[in-house]
């Protein structure tokens, strides 16, 4: 056994020594002993606490992947997120200013992808251990909205009826407006028998749709989601902020970075996440690789009254970004990118000038390499506002502005 002296939590949140060792589960100011393997501290014991330590919230916490911090206390770790942040820019020599943090509430996540495969007894159906293939079960689950977890019983179901026992299931569950949207992945073949299996699964559980490896086997409810005041289907599976209660703190700092803006260019539009609310006072062309996203865009649209004119472009925007030229007949931009940001498309809009950028991220390194560029190129960066939609995890998301410096 050796012990250490836990200085600093990293990015994935697990507590880091001198080394440098990481010890999962241990927190800043700790000092703590276990059996170093690698650089990885296991059978890890707390010898002295931290004040920022709590009991775990949910019983399945030392066991279950899905979370990565609930031994820390709330206040901990909004201070840690901000920080990943202020770390990341910091890293380009960018010192930014942070609004209060959201953090969305317990049991309100409104979508979750399970694990789920056939046992000798049944099935079971969860989230991963960490670092780990072994499906934990999770029938307490503090992070899900209790609709979503539901969802446990028709994978379990799922599993049972569409794999074999040496696979597994990757179980996607939405809560839309009228009853779940399941779509899986990896299970069998869909043949007769297995539709005809999946439809009555569909009924039994009064799921509003069932997909199978993207392919719609029922809908017996079209699974609406509202953004601004069109009501959309998306593809299944598709993405969907995790939370209402995030997506809501981000649009309303968009709206706020972009107010004044007549003509706005959306970049990775989705599904209209934030055209749609947008279009309801100024001009917007939303651009998106995903096809079916905007077709389901378009459609919404076509639905809903009061709009500004609303126009739609199917382009991959890492292999194809607008060009400067493209960019220069709007005055606002909002730009939600992927993990890996969007380096291209971000020097077009420094070359264009746009007037003014609302930048939401996943990834606050590559937001921070983008915000470098945008700030090379005359940009002023606004205060910066850290959205905490997956409670408890090591994930962090955050919205800021860009306005263009005036001759």
């Amino acid at each position: 056994m050796s012990e250490h002296d836990i200085i600093r939590l990293g990015h994935q949140g697990d507590g880091i020594a001198e080394g440098p060792v990481y010890a999962p589960l241990t927190l800043p100011g700790e000092w703590v002993s276990g059996t170093l393997n690698g650089q990885t501290l296991t059978d890890v014991r707390i010898l002295t606490p931290s004040s920022d330590r709590v009991s775990a919230p949910c019983r399945h916490f030392r066991s279950c992947g899905g979370c990565q911090v609930q031994h820390a206390s709330d206040g901990f770790v909004a201070s840690w997120k901000q920080e990943v942040v202020r770390a990341a820019l910091a890293a380009h020599g960018i010192v930014a200013e942070f609004q209060p943090i959201h953090i969305s509430p317990p049991r309100s996540r409104r979508r979750a992808t399970f694990a789920a495969k056939r046992t000798k007894k049944g099935a079971m159906a969860g989230f991963h251990a960490r670092g780990s293939d072994v499906i934990i079960e999770v029938p307490d689950c503090h992070l899900l909205h209790p609709e979503v977890m539901r969802g446990l019983s028709v994978a379990c179901d799922l599993a049972e009826t569409g794999t074999s026992r040496k696979a597994a299931l990757a179980v996607s569950v939405t809560r839309s407006l009228v009853g779940l949207d399941v779509a899986v992945t990896d299970g069998k073949p869909l043949d007769g028998p297995l539709r005809i299996a999946l439809a009555a699964l569909a009924e039994r559980h009064d799921l509003a749709r069932l997909a199978w490896d993207e392919e719609v086997v029922v809908t017996r409810r079209a699974p609406v989601q509202v953004f601004g005041g069109a009501r959309i289907v998306p593809p299944p599976g598709a993405f969907l902020q995790a939370t209402a209660e995030g997506e809501s703190a981000l649009l309303a700092q968009t709206e706020t970075i972009l107010a004044g803006a007549r003509r706005i260019v959306d970049l990775f539009a989705g599904c209209g996440t934030f055209a749609l609310p947008l279009a309801q006072r100024a001009q917007v062309h939303a651009v998106e690789g995903e096809a079916e996203m905007l077709a389901a865009l378009d459609a919404g649209r076509r639905g809903a009254a009061g709009l500004y004119p609303l126009s739609t472009e199917a382009r991959d925007l890492f292999r194809r970004p607008l060009l400067a030229d493209e960019l220069a007949r709007y005055d606002g931009a909002v730009i939600d990118p992927p993990r890996a940001g969007a380096e291209a498309q971000i020097a077009e809009i420094a070359r264009a000038s746009l007037p003014r950028l609302a930048y939401v991220s996943c990834n606050p390194v590559t937001f921070a390499r983008d915000a470098k560029t945008l700030i090379a190129a005359d940009y002023a960066m606004g205060a910066v506002r850290v959205v905490d939609q997956f409670r408890w995890s090591a994930h962090v998301e955050l919205v800021a502005g860009f306005t263009l410096n005036k001759a």
